[in-house]
């Protein structure tokens, strides 16, 4: 029998990681030992903490924008748009808003899709156009202001704003374990990629969208979903884990509702380009047909494997290597046909596992599934599974090796980078190991996932909660009754009798 989780704006007692989870208790001897509950509240409510200033929420999103702060240090060398002598590289400072500043006509004064062909989704052309526009026309009246440093600082300030945004859907969805959130504030990979380019702009709207269903208002989250689907394609994933776990709870009506409402919302958005501008509309779609094997993807991998026993010359090629010679459309299918039957899986395991899975779980592993086998793995994706990493098993221990992998692969993507402008760094093989660890760390995490969906009393989150706080509708949902005459039927499956030995 499912219970529902106690309301997510509700008084709740709140989650220790120092008392609950393995690694950080084993940690926390260094400094004395788990923290006490009289120094800390611990049995009492957040809000009721005698009324002291740095709460965990205050704590935790303080920490985003230390992180947020320490950011804008690290990519403060390449902010002037001044990139000589391969200063983006050796600074690890690249990011894609100031070269796309340029690159996309911003500059210039071009309008994105009526005046230049913009490689990303709708959404995220109006935000480079309604911050990098004003800029342009700002620098024509002041030729003394530096455009590039403009844009770059008015779109991390916006960008930071959605990452603390996203923050606080973290900590509204998880009132009882707080501490979580601080999991995202302290990551790694938020510290080296949060404004590679503009993923927090859809970060930011699926995090409000995930909080709507939550709260149970389904047109609300459908339209968020929507609109962070227009910025990019990924959050739209999360409607495959929602129309399932509503067949599983007989309760689809309400997922329905949020599909239709996201998928309206999503064209209403494309129309105004997609209209008048087709050209440049379609330059996103076009681009991700023809885009090679991108560096760290697992075909990537797996081509550097040919090499060592292919010459890769016609007729001697690997099968990675072939693949990479026939991208459009033999690489595309094989992709699109292992994400489908890795969704497929997931489906098959929300559907029949002993407990209805939380929604976050299941989209997690749809999202990481998606970046495994798909042939392009930006350094910046990795912010696409962060809040979902923490939504779906906040422990400690495997999530820091990720991050430790992902910035290994950061620095030595940036290594690459140098090695193809002519300045050789480390061989090649240093690089694909990393790009390896990665790929076999976020492997590792989806394992862990599954493990806690199989045997759901090893799930962290329903240790604390009743049922499943991100599931809005869902939350202590009985199943449907189908899967009960199905559990009912294979349970009065005679059983084979057991050979008499002779």
């Amino acid at each position: 029998m499912s219970v529902r989780s106690a309301d997510i704006d509700g008084p709740e007692r709140v989650d220790h990681p120092a008392q609950s989870d393995a690694f950080v208790r084993g940690l926390s001897e260094a400094i004395g030992g788990p923290i006490g509950e009289h120094a800390t509240g611990a049995d009492r409510p957040q809000r009721q903490w005698g009324g002291r200033f740095w709460t965990a929420t205050r704590i935790v999103i303080a920490l985003t924008c230390l992180t947020l702060a320490l950011h804008w240090v690290q990519k403060s060398p390449c902010r002037d748009g001044a990139w000589a002598d391969h200063v983006q590289y050796t600074k690890f400072c690249y990011t894609d808003v100031l070269a796309l500043y340029y690159a996309e006509g911003l500059n210039e004064g071009k309008v994105p899709y009526r005046d230049h062909p913009v490689e990303y989704p709708v959404l995220t052309g109006y935000f480079m156009g309604a911050l990098g526009l004003p800029v342009h026309a700002l620098g024509q009246s002041r030729p003394e202001l530096n455009q590039a440093l403009w844009f770059y600082d008015a779109n991390a300030l916006v960008l930071s704003a959605l990452a603390v945004a996203t923050v606080g859907m973290i900590l509204g969805l998880r009132r009882r374990r707080p501490w979580d959130a601080a999991m995202f504030a302290l990551s790694p990979a938020l510290l080296v990629t949060a404004t590679v380019n503009w993923d927090f702009l859809a970060i930011g709207l699926f995090a409000f969208g995930l909080y709507a269903w939550a709260k149970r208002r389904p047109v609300a989250a459908g339209i968020l979903i929507g609109l962070a689907g227009a910025a990019k394609m990924w959050p739209l994933f999360i409607l495959g884990p929602l129309l399932v776990l509503g067949l599983r709870s007989g309760r689809i009506k309400h997922a329905v509702i949020a599909t239709v409402t996201a998928l309206v919302s999503l064209v209403l958005v494309n129309l105004p380009v997609a209209i008048p501008y087709r050209e440049s509309w379609d330059r996103f779609f076009e681009l991700n047909t023809e885009r090679p094997i991108d560096w760290g993807t697992f075909w990537y991998v797996g081509r550097y494997l040919d090499g060592k026993w292919n010459t890769g010359a016609p007729g001697d090629e690997g099968p990675f290597q072939w693949l990479s010679n026939h991208v459009d459309p033999q690489l595309n299918y094989l992709t699109y046909g292992l994400f489908g039957l890795a969704c497929l899986a997931i489906a098959g395991l929300a559907l029949f596992a002993p407990r209805r899975p939380r929604l976050s779980a299941l989209a997690f592993l749809v999202v990481a599934a998606f970046l495994i086998f798909s042939k392009v793995w930006s350094q910046q994706y990795v912010l696409w599974l962060l809040p979902l990493a923490v939504l779906a098993r906040p422990r400690w221990g495997a999530f820091l090796a990720w991050q430790v992998a992902e910035v290994l692969y950061f620095v030595s993507f940036y290594g690459e980078l140098l090695g193809a402008s002519g300045k050789q760094v480390f061989p090649e093989g240093v690089f694909v190991l990393a790009a390896t660890l990665r790929l076999v760390t976020v492997a590792v995490l989806c394992g862990f996932v599954v493990r806690d969906i199989l045997k759901p009393e090893r799930d962290p989150v329903r240790q604390t909660y009743e049922d499943d706080p991100d599931g809005g509708v869902y939350d202590g949902a009985e199943d449907a009754p189908w899967l009960a005459r199905w559990r009912n039927r294979r349970a009065e499956l005679p059983t084979s009798p057991t050979p008499t030995p002779a």
